[in-house]
């Protein structure tokens, strides 16, 4: 039986793969699981979601579950999934529940668990969760039933939240958001603006049906002819859930989640705040990343793909800045989660700290070309590791050199094994990568 939990919380299409019986299941065994580990008080669990239309059927079942183990609930309505993780902590709350598909399309969606203090739950614990929806357990009655209360401020705590995590005013920015219809839609244009920011906010007029249709960070096009039409200092795009951050400069040029962190890790340097000078990243990160850290002074640690591992490292290890070229960064000392609000409110920051562009920014780094195929595979993990597939990819590197990498690894979801190149210019990668591609489409 396959393992219910993925990478991020129970994912699947809204009333047919994750249906209100299960999203009940998962938060009643959840609450019990808590309640079993801490047995002096009642357990109380923080619930918000995204504005898909799916959400208000998702979030009566699991605040029905909840209560039915027990636990009091507090609703913060429609809040970004990093919102929620904080006023987990914030509220004192021993479990938060965030439902969304994050940048998956409308019919999608999912359930997010966060343990007290709004960390991501360990899989140990999930594990338990997964195995108390196979085993009946009595319900409480009576006064034992949970209470469902709502937080009428949990909007406003959690903006007050991110202005005082942004070190400087934003006074004199012309920014242009692209709420993506989805959960910032309300937080995000008013954060900006109480720093001091001129907000132009699109896609803001979430429907139900609208989250992520043809906006936001995984749609970047709308967002740049915007910032250019508008003559924008910079532009900010969030997905669904605004776990993360993309940027488009002045120019309209994308600035990736590599170049943000960039970015930041500079300024976070210079403020003192880089613990270790060391920088988090997954093997997808730019090499381009690696050689401006590396001139800069900047240690680079690299993690598997997933901003899980990320934060495994940056909590092992005490760092204060990690993430991905997705865009989800990570800033422990201010947010247990990535959170994409915070992450532009900081680079908007070190914009208006310099007075420099957020193009001059960002050209600290220069995007080395990078070209990724996938390969449909029978077995990807014996294809992955076939001397013939390893041969080839030894010979790429020898070519490359210093100039360029290769990683080839096994899908984390699909039977595709993912050739990734990076060369000096995009049509080395482009070939270079279509030899390996070539070479494990006829592995065995």
């Amino acid at each position: 039986m396959a393992r219910l939990f993925g990478t991020d919380g129970v994912r699947g299409l809204a009333n047919a793969d994750l249906t209100p019986e299960l999203a009940m299941s998962v938060a009643a065994a959840a609450a019990r699981v808590l309640a079993a580990h801490d047995t002096s008080h009642r357990p109380v669990a923080v619930v918000g979601r995204d504005p898909r239309a799916s959400g208000e059927m998702l979030q009566a079942a699991v605040c029905a579950g909840l209560a039915s183990a027990g636990a009091d609930v507090l609703q913060v309505g429609v809040l970004p999934t990093p919102g929620v993780a904080f006023l987990v902590g914030e509220l004192g709350a021993d479990l938060g529940v965030m439902i969304s598909a994050s940048h998956n399309p409308m019919p999608d969606n999912g359930v997010k668990l966060f343990a007290a203090g709004g960390h991501k739950l360990p899989d140990a614990i999930e594990d338990e969760i997964e195995a108390g929806l196979r085993s009946p357990a009595p319900r409480p009655t009576g006064a034992g039933v949970g209470r469902i209360y709502d937080v009428a401020d949990a909007h406003d705590r959690y903006v007050a939240h991110l202005l005082a995590a942004t070190p400087n005013r934003l006074d004199g920015l012309k920014v242009v958001v692209d709420c993506a219809n989805g959960a910032a839609w309300a937080a995000a244009p008013q954060a900006y603006r109480e720093a001091g920011a001129e907000v132009i906010a699109i896609h803001a007029l979430p429907d139900g049906e609208n989250i992520n249709d043809g906006c936001g960070s995984t749609h970047l096009d709308v967002l740049r002819a915007a910032v250019l039409a508008e003559g924008a200092d910079l532009g900010i795009a969030h997905d669904g859930d605004a776990d993360r951050c993309l940027a488009v400069d002045g120019n309209g040029d994308v600035v990736d989640g590599d170049q943000i962190m960039a970015v930041l890790a500079l300024a976070m340097r210079e403020a003192g705040e880089l613990t270790d000078d060391s920088l988090v990243v997954t093997v997808m990160s730019n090499l381009g990343l690696h050689v401006a850290m590396r001139e800069a002074g900047v240690k680079l640690r690299t993690t598997a793909v997933g901003d899980r591992y990320v934060l495994e490292e940056l909590r092992a290890h005490g760092l204060a800045l990690g993430g991905e070229q997705s865009g989800h960064v990570l800033i422990p000392g201010h947010a247990t989660t990535g959170d994409g609000l915070l992450t532009a409110l900081r680079l908007m920051a070190r914009v208006a700290a310099t007075g420099r562009s957020l193009a001059e920014l960002a050209g600290v780094m220069t995007r080395m070309p990078q070209v990724l195929v996938n390969v449909r595979v029978e077995d990807k993990a014996t294809v992955a590791a076939s001397p013939l597939v390893n041969q080839a990819v030894l010979a790429v590197e020898t070519e490359l050199g210093d100039t360029g990498r290769v990683l080839l690894r096994p899908s984390g979801t699909e039977q595709l094994v993912r050739v990734m190149v990076e060369a000096p210019s995009h049509e080395l990668a482009q070939v270079a990568a279509d030899r390996l591609a070539a070479v494990v489409a006829d592995a065995h």
